[in-house]
């Protein structure tokens, strides 16, 4: 799967609604049927700093994906709201979901 992280400084005066404003691109990258997973995470220690956690099939997924109406809408909607361009991780990884964290397990009841 691509996995992708991405974080995105939101301007300050927009922070409280990012989750509103992109909620559009959100819903439509979360229907497209290579879409894993696409999870945004607001920042604990700077509110104005939101993650983006994303996976996609393959790389037929991920293409698909950046070719996407709704992505070159989100190009043209989403940086006017931003404070600076968002930094990225992308890796292929060898999985398709996520693995459990042994080292923090949870026992059984």
């Amino acid at each position: 799967m691509i996995f992708i992280t991405a974080k995105f400084k939101v301007r300050p005066e927009h922070a409280a609604r990012w989750p509103e404003i992109a909620a559009e691109f959100t819903e439509a990258t979360r229907a497209e049927p290579g879409c894993l997973w696409f999870e945004w995470s607001r920042g604990v220690d700077d509110p104005a700093e939101y993650t983006l956690v994303e996976a996609f099939r393959d790389e037929e997924a991920g293409a698909a994906h950046v070719q996407s109406d709704h992505f070159r809408a989100a190009q043209q909607h989403l940086p006017q709201h931003l404070a600076e361009t968002p930094r990225v991780i992308n890796t292929t990884v060898p999985q398709d979901d996520w693995s459990l964290l042994g080292e923090m397990a949870v026992p059984e009841e």
